[in-house]
């Protein structure tokens, strides 16, 4: 399988690559925009923060369901100023039912003069003395001085075994909560069908002086989660569930909460109790199950040596989240490798074709043979997946030569047929007539001017069309100039959908790397779409009523409807030789042909798209650029 990565350029390679292909206003606009970002963010996050006069009512609040709630913190030579900060974000929460557990393992340290743990020296923990007299103010301050540091996960479940909430919520030991997180926690927990809920964080300046770095999350995507950590902080789950699934595994130290969220959630969406590994990942209510709440609730401070500051200061706990999702896997009864990337903490999962299904590519093709040839090549050269036929719906050409290279080309390609398509175009019609001349288990729709630059891009593909949660996969598609055409489709921009990372170098992460792993999202482009046979005749394939516009993006969420996932995959890369400068919508009758066919999609989906799309952040914009405030 061909590695499809890349070596991390350093910001002066990456620099001098920008000036060499783009210019000097180029990288003058990427220093500004660097720049400028972080002071955004700072004041977006202070304007939007809640108020004093919020808090009160908070207080004043009194919800249906009003769990305790138990926040573990398990405490390692925490500095003492940090320490308190820490226990002084929860004492402020405005909602008061709550416990917080410290668990400290400090014994054998002492404090320097500016109030950091140090090295051995005192016989008891130097956080002690702290730690009693925030109990003595406040009861509702648990904590147990350990007799040893045995690590961040047995430290944890010393925390956990102190704990009475019938919820629990995790807290580093250096980090800090938001005053209202608490409350917009167990405001989620009214659902009573909800187990776990997670909120968005942001990192902060060791003095809490700035905030940066947001992380604006997805509702749950199940394919994101096996890329990387994008919970993380605050993660929290019903007593029960922790306790059920034994705590930390102190093997996975380092990823212990990622590999602690897999076994929550399989046991919370139903695993353990039905005694079978299959967990249907599309269902609507794994969303109800998994709640999230998309406000900036965590802190996690940018302390000198932390993860956050310094990704290479913890190598080993990347190899530990990339055991984590593999196992995970193993449990669930999927074949799958889980492999690290060159991107810290970012995992490629290659799902392991069952069997050797025969694969049905169909590509509509009006002249333009070039583009044909091409594209046939590439997948017959390239291509690890070799039980494949073409199916090409031949839609009107009026080139000669253009008949007489299909017959030159079923010649040589035995696994290829032509059918003819004699009405007026109507790119869902010609697809749907093809469909009905392909053999194929699996279908892969694609557009004629594409390339497949991944050997192992259809595998991929395959691998994850096959899992029973999955409806439909999209892929990377790549302009000529290395820069993004497609990595996914967001549903709401101006009323209706938008690709997010168009325009992006090949090899740029997009927000939180979404452009670079595997993900969920409602919709993927119809240029490079892979559906199984009976899933295109259960939604009734494409729409004939949208010929031209929004066939795809209704399409797919016609899949969605089946409860069915649909998965970016960001390692099956594939040029896409449309012009960047074309247009669409370049007439007055394109452009009233555009709006006409939006106007048919919004008859058919605009109270769904209205309402949000779940693996898009409501934080951000949806009439300008994607992933802005």
């Amino acid at each position: 399988m061909e590695k499809t990565g890349f070596k991390k350029e350093n910001k002066i390679q990456k620099a001098l690559r920008i000036l060499r292909e783009k210019g000097p206003g180029e990288v003058a606009k990427k220093v500004k925009n660097k720049i400028e970002a972080p002071r955004k963010y700072h004041r977006w996050f202070l304007a939007q923060r809640v108020t004093a006069e919020q808090l009160e009512a908070q207080r004043q609040t009194h919800f249906t369901y009003e769990p305790k709630v138990s926040i573990l913190v398990p405490t390692y030579r925490t500095p003492l100023p940090l320490l308190k900060e820490m226990i002084e974000s929860v004492r402020a929460q405005s909602y008061e039912n709550l416990e917080l557990c410290i668990a400290d393992g400090s014994v054998g340290a002492k404090i320097d003069a500016d109030g950091n743990v140090v090295g051995a020296a005192s016989p008891k923990s130097p956080l002690e003395d702290v730690l009693r007299e925030y109990h003595e103010q406040d009861p509702r301050i648990i904590y147990k001085t350990l007799d040893r540091n045995g690590g961040i996960s047995y430290n944890t479940n010393c925390a956990l075994e102190m704990a009475t909430g019938e919820v629990i919520a995790l807290l580093d030991h250096d980090d800090v909560y938001e005053p209202d997180a608490l409350f917009e926690i167990v405001k989620a927990y009214q659902n009573p069908k909800t187990r776990i809920v997670y909120t968005d964080e942001d990192k902060a300046t060791n003095n809490l002086g700035k905030f940066m770095d947001p992380n604006f999350k997805p509702d749950f995507s199940i394919d994101l989660f096996r890329s990387h950590n994008y919970i993380t902080h605050i993660y929290s789950v019903k007593t029960d569930i922790l306790r059920a699934v034994g705590g930390f595994n102190s093997e996975y130290d380092g990823a212990q909460d990622y590999e602690m969220m897999f076994r929550c959630i399989e046991y919370a969406l139903g695993a353990a109790s039905s005694g079978t590994s299959n967990i249907d990942f599309g269902l609507d209510s794994v969303r109800e199950i998994i709640a999230h709440v998309p406000k900036v609730l965590y802190h996690w401070r940018l302390a000198k040596g932390s993860t956050a500051e310094n990704p290479e200061s913890k190598m080993y706990a990347y190899e530990a989240g990339r055991k984590a999702v593999q196992e995970h896997l193993k449990r669930m009864g999927i074949h799958a490798k889980v492999e690290m990337t060159d991107m810290w903490g970012m995992y490629h999962t290659t799902y392991e074709v069952q069997g050797e299904p025969l694969v049905s590519v169909i590509i509509p093709n009006k002249d333009h043979t070039d583009d044909l040839e091409n594209c046939l090549r590439s997948i017959n050269d390239k291509s690890d997946y070799k039980n494949i036929e073409f199916i090409i719906a031949e839609n009107n050409s009026e080139d000669k030569e253009t008949f007489a290279a299909y017959e030159r080309l079923e010649k040589e390609f035995e696994n290829l047929k032509v059918v003819k398509w004699e009405k007026e175009f109507n790119y869902s019609a010609i697809n749907n007539f093809a469909a009905k001349h392909a053999s194929g288990e699996y279908f892969l729709f694609l557009n004629n001017d594409t390339e497949l630059i991944s050997p192992s891009g259809i595998s991929e593909m395959l691998g994850i069309e096959q899992r029973s949660d999955v409806g439909a996969v999209g892929t990377k598609l790549i302009y000529p100039d290395e820069t993004v055409q497609h990595a996914g489709i967001l549903l709401g921009f101006r009323g209706y959908a938008q690709h997010p990372f168009v325009g992006i170098g090949r090899n740029e992460f997009g927000f939180m790397v979404r452009a670079r792993i595997n993900c969920n999202y409602n919709a993927v482009t119809g240029a490079c779409l892979m559906v199984s046979g009976e899933d295109f005749k259960r939604v009734g394939g494409f729409t004939e009523e949208l010929p031209v516009a929004g066939n795809d993006v209704d399409f797919c969420l016609k899949v969605r409807g089946l409860e069915k996932l649909v998965v970016y995959n960001a390692f099956s890369e594939w040029y896409h030789f449309e012009s960047k400068s074309r247009g669409y919508e370049d007439t007055p009758e394109k452009r009233d042909r555009f709006r006409a066919e939006v106007g048919k999609f919004r008859e058919r989906w605009g109270e769904r798209v209205d309402a949000g799309d779940e693996y898009y952040n409501p934080n951000f914009d949806m009439e300008n650029a994607p992933y802005e405030l």
